[in-house]
């Protein structure tokens, strides 16, 4: 399946920010969608899943500020990110694991095949 980011920029702390994940050449439903993030200088890192099979998953330091969510007609995943700090400023990626994977570790990596190109977030006043 192929991903497309978008919806990335610069915005002030505090604010919000949605970023958008299209899916081409297969239905994203089917499919454990993670977003990852990598800050300048670091490794990257989780941020959120949401499995095919049900429920969603967030890294401590997004939980209760980002909200992961799919829209099956449009076949994109979105990442809502409000409160925005500093902190969270990076590239963000969408992945993909293969089609009916069993998502046992989605903040893995390694666990997905597909990846999109990425979208900046920044974080500053």
């Amino acid at each position: 399946v192929q991903l497309v980011e978008s919806g990335g920029g610069l915005v002030q702390p505090g604010g919000s920010l949605r970023l958008s994940c299209a899916a081409s050449g297969g239905i994203i439903s089917r499919y454990t969608v993670g977003w990852f993030r990598q800050p300048p200088g670091k490794d990257r890192e989780f941020v959120s899943a949401i499995p095919w099979t049900s429920g969603t998953d967030y890294a401590d330091s997004v939980k209760g500020r980002f909200t992961i969510s799919r829209d099956s007609a449009k076949n994109t995943v979105y990442l809502q990110m409000s409160s925005l700090k500093p902190e969270d400023t990076a590239t963000y990626y969408c992945a993909a694991q293969s089609i009916y994977t069993i998502p046992n570790d989605v903040r893995s990596a390694r666990e997905y095949r597909d990846w999109g190109q990425g979208t900046q977030v920044t974080v500053s006043s």
